[in-house]
C-alpha cells in the first residue's frame, strides 16, 4: 500500500472527490471513475477530458494512501478489511450523492482501472440494479 497505513475502521472516510465536466446539479448523466492502486483521482479524471461528453458530470473519489485495499483482490476478503468495506462504502456514498442530485442509477456509469476496476465491479455486483454502464 502506498503511503501510511490508516488503522481506523473506515480508512477512506473524509477523502476527497474530484469533479470535472458538467456541474452535478445540471448534469443529465454521470460517470463515477475509480482509480487504480498507486494512482489518484486526478490520474483517472484525465479520462473526463478524453471523453468530453456534454451534459456528463465526472466524479473521481480519492483512496486513502492511493490504494483501495492493501492486498490482492483474490486474497480472502478478511485480509483486505477494513479497507475493502470502507472503499465500497465510499463509492456508495459518491453514488448516493449523484442520485441525490436527481440523476437516476440507469444514467450513472461506473468505470474503474486496475484495482479500481475490481472495486467498481464488486460495487456493481453487490448493488445489482440497472446502471448506465459498468466498465472495468
Amino acid at each position: 500500500m502506498t503511503g501510511p497505513i490508516n488503522l481506523t475502521q473506515d480508512p477512506h472516510q473524509g477523502q476527497t472527490v474530484r469533479l470535472a465536466g458538467e456541474p452535478l446539479d445540471r448534469a443529465r448523466a454521470a460517470m463515477l471513475l475509480v482509480h487504480g492502486r498507486g494512482a489518484n483521482a486526478e490520474d483517472i479524471l484525465v479520462l473526463a477530458g478524453q471523453l468530453a461528453q456534454p451534459g456528463i458530470a465526472y466524479l473521481a473519489p480519492q483512496a486513502y494512501g492511493n490504494a483501495w485495499y492493501p492486498n490482492r483482490f483474490l486474497d480472502p476478503i478478511a485480509d483486505n478489511e477494513p479497507w475493502l468495506s470502507s472503499a465500497l462504502s465510499f463509492v456508495g456514498n459518491v453514488f448516493a450523492q449523484i442520485t441525490n442530485a436527481g440523476i437516476l442509477p440507469e444514467r450513472i456509469m461506473l468505470l474503474g482501472f486496475s484495482q479500481g476496476a475490481c472495486l467498481a465491479l464488486e460495487f456493481a455486483a453487490r448493488n445489482a440494479r440497472r446502471y448506465g454502464g459498468v466498465v472495468g
